[in-house]
Formats: structure tokens, sequence, C-alpha cells
């Protein structure tokens, strides 16, 4: 089963985004990243700076500077990773505007996979895309960072520092300045609050995130059938809270991998007898954003493959031996994976006085931009977006995958790749 993804769709059909070989160990890459700055320069003004303190600066600049139009895109996902490839190809390379992308990752790997990569079913090195290599093909820059801020009379985004795994600074604070920015950082998950989730729970909103999760997982079954004694019960245990496309896919993925590994030689685990899949959703059904006919037919494949479905159970507490549900319900897990939900990250929560809700989305207006700065847009999870032409968005307790949500925001996309190429 697929989640249905119109990004997705575009990605895959798309020759400028399609994954060209690129070894990351091979010279050319070793390269980009010692000297990423000179390796995907094209002529142009690049106005960047190291921010040293809130009032001192150390400007870097090129010789060959003009005046081009600078659009910094934040977020390198599948819609900030398409729109600075579309417009680099097109502005870019004209030479009218240059396209800044700013991503923490050095690498692309489209988001909804990331359960694959959590079981263990998609090598993410086989499938992600660098981004240095993309900017070098499609006439845009790229720079490694996390946006911590923004100064909108400045117009410059604020990016944290960048350390090694050993806490060596490798990039300082800096700042970046444009005449157009676009916010398209994403989500994260929603705990909503919830004790326990944040302490006991795995999340799934990085690639990094999801290997944890399959070491973790291969490391307890090699665990199990090393032990010399009786598996207990809930050792091997998933509990998986949240029933959309990322939790039932998950569930499904996982018992296809835990079956493959006991057939590969850990043959102390029956994974019939010893590994219980659980799918926890607060709602009447799983799959909420999909047609109820889908759902049905999902719900019976899951039955099929021995996943119990928890229909109707909202988790109230997560403790280190389970799950306990607002009814009195505990299901024991030894897994607890939370996919309940989103929310725009929290350093969007009143960013410089722009407009958001109450899950940190950016309020934009029909054609994506912001409703307090004609220089800023957002689109993808981190932005509300008008579903209907009084301006009413999106309800946030409604799923963010439904069509209208879509429909409106592909359209608004394509809008303000409009009016960026009339500047």
């Amino acid at each position: 089963m697929r989640a249905i993804a119109p990004v997705h769709v575009l990605l895959s059909r798309d020759i400028s985004l399609r994954r060209r070989p690129f070894n990351g160990t091979s010279r050319q890459a070793l390269l980009s990243r010692l000297d990423h700055d000179k390796i995907c320069n094209f002529p142009g003004k690049q106005t960047h700076r190291h921010y040293t303190s809130p009032t001192r600066f150390q400007r870097t600049t090129h010789t060959d500077m003009n005046e081009r139009h600078q659009i910094l895109i934040v977020g390198g996902g599948a819609g900030g990773l398409e729109l600075a490839t579309k417009l680099g190809n097109t502005l870019g390379k004209r030479k009218q505007a240059d396209i800044t992308l700013i991503d923490a990752s050095w690498t692309h790997i489209w988001k909804p996979l990331l359960h694959e990569v959590a079981a263990g079913t998609l090598d993410s090195s086989e499938d992600e895309l660098e981004y240095l290599a993309q900017a070098r093909w499609h006439h845009f820059r790229f720079r490694l960072g996390r946006m911590i801020g923004l100064d909108r009379d400045k117009r410059e985004v604020y990016l944290a520092p960048t350390f090694d795994e050993d806490r060596v600074q490798v990039i300082p604070q800096r700042a970046f300045r444009y005449d157009t920015l676009i916010i398209a950082v994403g989500s994260e998950s929603n705990d909503f609050g919830i004790t326990g989730v944040k302490e006991h729970c795995l999340f799934l909103d990085s690639t990094r995130q999801a290997e944890k999760f399959q070491q973790k997982l291969l490391n307890n079954m090699l665990r199990a059938h090393t032990q010399g004694k009786p598996i207990a019960e809930g050792q091997l245990d998933v509990a998986i809270v949240g029933a959309g496309a990322t939790g039932v896919e998950l569930a499904a993925q996982l018992h296809r991998v835990t079956r493959q590994l006991a057939a590969y030689g850990l043959d102390t685990i029956d994974p019939s007898r010893h590994i219980k899949l659980h799918v926890i959703e607060a709602g009447p059904r799983i799959l909420p954003a999909l047609p109820e006919r889908i759902a049905r037919s999902a719900h019976a494949e899951l039955a099929r493959l021995g996943v119990t479905v928890h229909a109707n159970e909202r988790v109230v507490e997560i403790t280190h031996e389970g799950i306990r549900t607002a009814s009195g319900h505990f299901i024991p897990a030894a897994f607890k994976v939370w996919a309940a939900g989103i929310k725009a990250p929290d350093f969007l929560k009143g960013l410089d006085g722009l407009e958001t809700n109450r899950i940190n989305q950016l309020v934009v207006d029909k054609t994506l931009r912001s409703t307090r700065d004609e220089h800023i847009f957002a689109f993808g999870d981190c932005a509300a977006c008008p579903v209907d032409e009084s301006g009413a968005t999106l309800s946030e307790s409604e799923p963010l995958t439904m069509i209208p949500y879509y429909a409106w925001a592909h359209r608004g996309k394509g809008e303000m790749a409009v009016w960026l190429a009339r500047r």
C-alpha cells in the first residue's frame, strides 16, 4: 500500500528530479563537501554573513557581485527541493535571480518513505539525493544549516551553528539576506502534551530517527534470539499510535521484515507467537483521510496479517512497559512508535511577528503569501492554507492530507512561482 501523494508523483515523473548516479564517497562528493561554496557557485551576488553576536557580523562577499533578486528557500523536502530546482532551471539559469536552498541535512529522502527505512526494507543511501549535486545540476546554491530566527526589517534569516558528531563546531552561526523568502520546513510529530510520549516513543520525522528504529528493532531481535531463555510477553511487541498512512504502512512492513529475519537465521523467534503488532487510533477507523471503502479494505488486510487494530482508543499515557488508553486498556509493547499527528516546528511560533496558528503553522493566503509580510511565502505542512474563497483555513483538527488541501496548496504554489517570475 502506498500513501496518496501528488508531490511524489511529480518527483517521480519530473526528469529534473530523478536520481542520477552520485557516489557519496566519490572525489566529486568529497570536493563538494570540503568547498561547497566554490563548487556550487555560479556568477552572481551572494550575500551571507557569519553571525557572531546580535550586533556584530563578519561580512563575506564575492568579487562578481551584482544586484540580482535573492530568493531564499528554507527546507529541502519534496516541495522546497522541487521549487528550488524549477526556479533554478528558469530564473537561475537565465541569471534573473539567485536561488539558495537551505536545509539541515546534506541529503534529501522523501519523508513518506521513512517507514520503509525504519522497517529495513529501504536503504536510505540508495534512495537519497545529494543537495550539493542537485544544486550544481540545476543552477541554484545549497547551504547547510538549520533556521532559528528571522529579522523581517533587515530581511535576514539566521541559521544555528553546525556541529559534528563530537560536538565540534563545523559552521558558525550565519545570517542570509533575502528579497523573497519561502519557508517549506515541513512538520514534526505532535505529542499533544501526553505524558511519556517524548520519553518512551520513537518518531519517524527524519532519516536518523528511522535508522535508529531499525537498529533498535534488530538489536532486540538479536537479543531475544541469543538470550538462552524464553521470550517474555511483550518483549518484541510493537505498538504504533496513529492509523494514518505512516502507521498502517509501517505495521505491514514490520510484519514482512520480522518474518524475513526469522527465516534467515533468527529461528528461535516465532513471529506469529512472539511478535504482536498493534495499531492504535483515536478515531473510529484507520486511514481517516481516505475513503471509507479503502479504509475497510486496508483494515481487512491488516487483520489477515495478524495486526491488531484498536479503534476509538485515545492514548492518555505512555510508559516504559506500554501504552494506556482512556478506556483503561493497557497495551504492553517494547517498541512504541508515535505517528499520531503533526505540528510545524516550534521556532515558527510567532516568528518575528508572522501570524501562526496553534500548531505553529504560518497563516498564508491563497497564493501562499504570509498574511503579514509580502516578501515571505510558506507552503506544505508548515503553512495553514485557505481552502475556499472566503479565506477559511483547513481546520487544524482535520487531516492535512485531505484532497482540498492539496488542491489549494498546488494551485498556490503555481501562483507563487508566477509571481516570482514576474519580479
